[in-house]
């Protein structure tokens, strides 16, 4: 079988990007139609399981069927050619390779042979594992994944379940019993191609069905093969082999390699069926009626969040119009009461004017202007209306602690988030849908690698607002710290599972390529982003300034103290997402042969998210600075990001109560990249709380400033 190589998943990305518009699922376009008896290729795939993280292409399977390599379909395809792939397939485990199986269009076959496949106990053993686990098989005709076919409750609807049984297990027995689907009954269901190409009589394909059956070594069968009556089958083929008399192991050693051999004859059967019912830009909402079911639970999401975030909006607005409003009043009208004590005095000669007095409201109240010496009783009287944050305009904008991993930081969450915005906003378009096969991965990447400006652009102008010089020292940080992360742990992951022969492996080649996408495109383009922000935009200005000496922060309640704020604050914008995320989880570990395809609500709910912590944030720090606490820099980005910490929490209750996953290494697999994926989240979210503090920050003590 013919693996993807480096510089082959380099081009296909390259190529997927320049000719996108041809992979686009948009009704009416990239219709493929067949002549009666043109032959119709059947890829295989994978098969998978929702009881491990454990993906293997269909043919490295030993117990199944070969490619012959003799039989050709039109365009060139030759059984056992592999497809190639693009970046995105590679990475979800995709392996799609053309089969033996013959279609052609409206020709049925009630039974043809496929082969019959000598196994070993070794291989037989796999077999029964795999059994035990619930694995699927995907197969593939004119992009559309093989389907068990199911009816709703009501008996209204006709929905599909992707992939189907490898095979099933009889628990009641003990030991237990395990049967393996040796017969492929395939129902391809077609129309009358649109257009021109169905006047001159094409068809086109809306649905592809498969139903398994396990037909036993000693059913009857004729001289091809096949079993004589497939409608009456009254044995099973159990994966069983007989214990070798001679041999000291036990009967269950299935690692034994005694060369003993079991042959499985595998068959096939084809009906092509029309169904005028189904239109081709429609033939993918079959899989989808489950999602449509659960519309009302969207919605019901939808105004669980609106709830939640109106009753933010009104604290932040109440915040705003009345309290600090009223702050800045009182600091205005004890400013101008000052000055104009100061002018009396100045007139009737009593002082003189203070030589490098500083500017703004706040110092116009600590100290009358035009004195040597503050006047005492001047101060008493301003000195009631300066408490809580206004204390803090000289110490405000100090800047922070490890400011130079901050800048970076806020650097990669902005490349996230215009990854994550795009990616949003072209599946909520349409654009990437799963006809696109791998194409939601393959434009993240894309989408991440090109943010590499941004990234680049906004880490430069935090950093030089902190004060930083070495700009070229942060562009290297930036371009290597949170993507040589992320890099070390797919590769240190991918390891284990290299190990198990999965295709969810990573080819080396593709490794290879993606280090060349990071090192060759990425850091440029930070680099480029990065001279832009230091070097040609200046750097973003305070509105008060800030003392050479740092006052003393006093001590915080319970709840401002480090991680208890990030937990307390971090619970709202969690209750916002919680019922779409148990969506979200069920598409890519319960169903993964399904597909999320609702983005509309995510969208939806998503801007609201985005809203929601950024004025939890504000509210927060607002909160923080009240109790004389300027150190609120890192508050905001850790605050904002606090949402990650539940929504891990959330994966650990879903492991334990939703999954059945089994074996250490799917644990392991599950918890790594649910922690990965809850760090890009807190990232991402941690730069809208940062950024939404920091403009929160400037506005009030820029209310407050004199010219």
């Amino acid at each position: 079988m013919v693996r993807p190589t480096g510089t082959g998943t380099l081009l296909a990305v390259v190529a997927g990007m320049l000719q996108v518009s041809t992979a686009f699922y948009i009704p009416g376009w990239s219709v493929k139609s067949y002549k009666e008896t043109e032959a119709i290729p059947l890829l295989v795939n994978k098969v998978y399981s929702d009881n491990t993280q454990l993906q293997y292409a269909y043919l490295d399977l030993p117990f199944v069927c070969p490619p012959g390599g003799h039989q050709s379909f039109d365009g060139g395809l030759l059984s056992g050619q592999s497809i190639p792939l693009n970046l995105g397939e590679v990475l979800r485990g995709d392996r799609i390779t053309v089969s033996d199986i013959e279609l052609k269009m409206k020709h049925d076959n009630k039974c043809a042979a496929l082969c019959t496949q000598k196994v070993s106990r070794r291989d037989l053993g796999r077999a029964r594992q795999m059994v035990d686990d619930g694995y699927l098989v995907e197969w593939i005709v004119d992009n559309l994944p093989g389907a068990t076919s199911f009816v709703t409750v009501d008996k209204t609807r006709k929905y599909y379940a992707a992939g189907f049984k490898l095979g099933y297990a009889d628990r009641s027995s003990s030991p237990p019993r395990y049967y393996l689907n040796n017969h492929h009954t395939i129902v391809i269901r077609y129309r009358k191609a649109p257009g021109k190409a169905g006047n001159k009589g094409g068809k086109v394909v809306v649905g592809f069905e498969v139903y398994t059956k396990s037909v036993g070594a000693k059913v009857p069968r004729n001289a091809e093969g096949c079993p004589t009556n497939l409608k009456d089958v009254n044995q099973h083929f159990e994966l069983y082999l007989a214990p070798n008399k001679t041999s000291t192991a036990d009967d269950g050693d299935d690692s034994l390699d005694d060369g003993a051999t079991l042959e499985i004859p595998y068959t096939y059967s084809v009906y092509f069926r029309e169904d005028k019912t189904v239109e081709w830009n429609r033939r993918w909402d079959l899989y989808f009626v489950n999602q449509e079911d659960g519309s009302k639970i969207h919605w019901l999401a939808i105004v669980n969040s609106l709830i939640i975030c109106g009753l933010l909006t009104g604290i932040v607005l109440m915040i705003l119009n009345k309290t600090i409003r009223a702050d800045i009043k009182n600091i205005r009208d004890a400013a101008e009461e000052g000055k104009a004590r100061a002018i009396r005095k100045l007139r009737a000669g009593t002082r003189t004017p203070k030589e490098g007095a500083p500017g703004g409201l706040l110092e116009d109240v600590m100290a009358s202007p035009g004195s040597n010496e503050p006047d005492a009783s001047d101060d008493e009287d301003a000195l009631e209306d300066v408490t809580g944050w206004k204390m803090l305009h000289a110490d405000i904008f100090r800047t922070p602690k490890h400011g130079h991993l901050l800048a970076p930081l806020i650097g990669s969450g902005m490349q996230l988030l215009f990854m994550a915005v795009g990616l949003v906003s072209l599946s909520a378009l349409g654009v990437l849908n799963p006809s696109f096969r791998g194409g939601f991965i393959s434009f993240g990447i894309g989408l991440f690698v090109f943010a590499g400006l941004f990234s680049g652009y906004f880490s430069a102008r935090v950093f030089k607002t902190f004060g930083g010089v070495d700009w070229r020292r942060n562009t290297l940080v930036t371009a290597l710290l949170f993507p040589g992360m992320l890099f070390t742990a797919v590769f240190t992951l991918n390891l284990f599972v290299w190990a198990q022969a999965s295709s969810t492996a990573i080819p080396f080649g593709t490794l290879v390529a993606m280090l060349a996408l990071w090192l060759c495109v990425q850091v440029p383009l930070v680099y480029v982003g990065s001279w832009v922000g230091f070097v040609r935009s200046p750097a973003w200005e305070h509105p008060t300034r800030t003392s050479a000496a740092a006052r003393p922060v006093p001590r915080q309640a319970w709840y401002l103290r480090g991680v208890r704020t990030v937990l307390l604050a971090g619970l709202i914008p969690f209750a916002v997402i919680f019922i779409e995320l148990l969506f979200v989880f069920q598409s890519v570990y319960q169903d993964k042969s399904g597909y999320y395809y609702v983005f509309g609500f995510l969208a939806v709910v998503s801007t609201i998210l985005v809203v929601t912590v950024a004025e939890v944030t504000v509210v927060t720090i607002y909160i923080q600075l009240c109790a004389e606490n300027y150190d609120w820099w890192w508050q905001s980005f850790c605050v904002g990001g606090g949402s990650a910490v539940w929504v891990f929490m959330y994966c650990v209750w879903y492991y334990c109560f939703k999954l059945h996953i089994a074996g250490w290494l799917s644990g392991i697999l599950f918890f790594s990249y649910s922690l990965v994926a809850c760090a890009v989240f807190g990232l991402l979210l941690g730069t809208i709380g940062f950024l939404a503090a920091y403009a929160f920050v400037r506005r009030i003590y820029g209310a407050i400033k004199v010219d």
